[in-house]
């Protein structure tokens, strides 16, 4: 291994910080060995923090329709092809119900920015679950909103909130989005989340078109500084009708090593294992738990549209990646060694004494 990759690991667990240049050449000289290193002290983190536990989040896709035109999304506007559906309220707590019944502390609410999605809507189906299922956390993902829109969700009880800030390089950002989105607004509206005291979940792809290790450096950064309190990434895979279909996929090595690298960084952070992880390879969640990520969430929608909300190609919605498939995930989890716990999962800021 590198020798000033063995010192920039080393330096990383131990002061949880490195300089912009330091990742630069950490993501730049990744290997087999550096990794496997990695993994080593990011389980070990991660297990000073969360044990052997993996928490679960149960996944409502409530809407395919997308204002926007985002270049690497299957669910852009001007997709005409993609199969366009929205829940009803009705369906959205049929499926809490569901979830709870299976043993989900925590739903995700899911949805490309669409505006029949309005701020009391989801602020009432807020309250709705809140007030069903008071041990329950709800998190929202619903994109780009006002802050008093954000402020009427968190009063009504939303707990936390994702909003993937894609990537930390302002000019990056503008190569993958349309000029109607802007890298400030997308900043601008993960402080407002985390002002208006949401948990907030931050996070990038991996492998996206004309990224280099800079781009990822400087996402490195970003977690360091801001430090949310969950941190999505995952390789990005295209989707056939946007322009990035001919792109090859991220890998899933790259993305485990990124993975340990951001719990050494943020060693309480909620990482999750994503469905992305297991479409480009069977197992590929599996080794994000063991690269240091601790949290999986299965799909609650409902069967028949599942495979609408298709952000990307071949995108898993049976199986283990369904709330049906718990059983299953229990038994992977258990055969890499952790456990599947009942539990809302919340952000641990102290180290386990057991």
């Amino acid at each position: 291994m590198d020798k000033t990759v063995e010192q920039l690991i080393e330096q990383l667990a131990r002061e949880h910080v490195l300089p912009l240049e330091g990742y630069e050449y950490l993501v730049a000289h990744q290997s087999p060995e550096a990794a496997e290193v990695l993994a080593t002290f990011a389980v070990r983190e991660r297990h000073a923090h969360y044990g052997n536990r993996v928490f679960i989040r149960g996944l409502i896709e409530v809407s395919s329709y997308c204002r926007n035109d985002c270049y690497y999304c299957g669910l852009r506007a001007s997709n005409r092809s993609c199969k366009r559906y929205r829940l009803s309220n009705e369906q959205i707590l049929a499926c809490v119900d569901k979830g709870y019944d299976l043993g989900f502390r925590t739903f995700v609410m899911q949805g490309g920015e669409d505006a029949r999605f309005s701020e009391e809507r989801v602020a009432s189906l807020v309250r709705a679950i809140k007030e069903a299922y008071p041990d329950c956390a709800v998190t929202l993902s619903l994109g780009e909103y006002p802050r008093k829109t954000y402020a009427a969700w968190r009063a009504a009880g939303a707990d936390r909130y994702l909003l993937r800030h894609e990537t930390a390089d302002p000019a990056y950002y503008a190569q993958i989005h349309p000029t109607d989105m802007s890298f400030e607004r997308r900043m601008e509206c993960l402080q407002w989340l985390s002002e208006l005291g949401f948990a907030v979940g931050a996070g990038f792809m991996v492998g996206a078109p004309g990224q280099t290790s800079a781009h990822l450096a400087a996402d490195l950064k970003f977690i360091e500084r801001f430090k949310p309190e969950m941190c999505g990434i995952g390789p990005f895979v295209p989707h056939h009708a946007t322009p990035y279909a001919d792109r090859p996929a991220g890998t899933l090595a790259q993305t485990c090593y990124l993975l340990s690298i951001i719990r050494l960084i943020h060693p309480p952070v909620l990482l999750p294992a994503t469905t992305a992880l297991g479409t480009i390879e069977d197992g590929g969640r599996e080794k994000g738990i063991l690269a240091g990520a601790n949290v999986v969430m299965p799909n609650l929608s409902p069967a028949d549209t599942r495979a609408k909300y298709e952000i990307y190609d071949n995108k898993l919605a049976t199986g283990v990646e369904s709330a049906e498939g718990l059983a299953e995930l229990d038994v992977r989890m258990h055969a890499i060694g952790y456990r599947i716990v009942v539990d809302r999962g919340d952000t641990c800021t102290t180290k386990e004494t057991a």
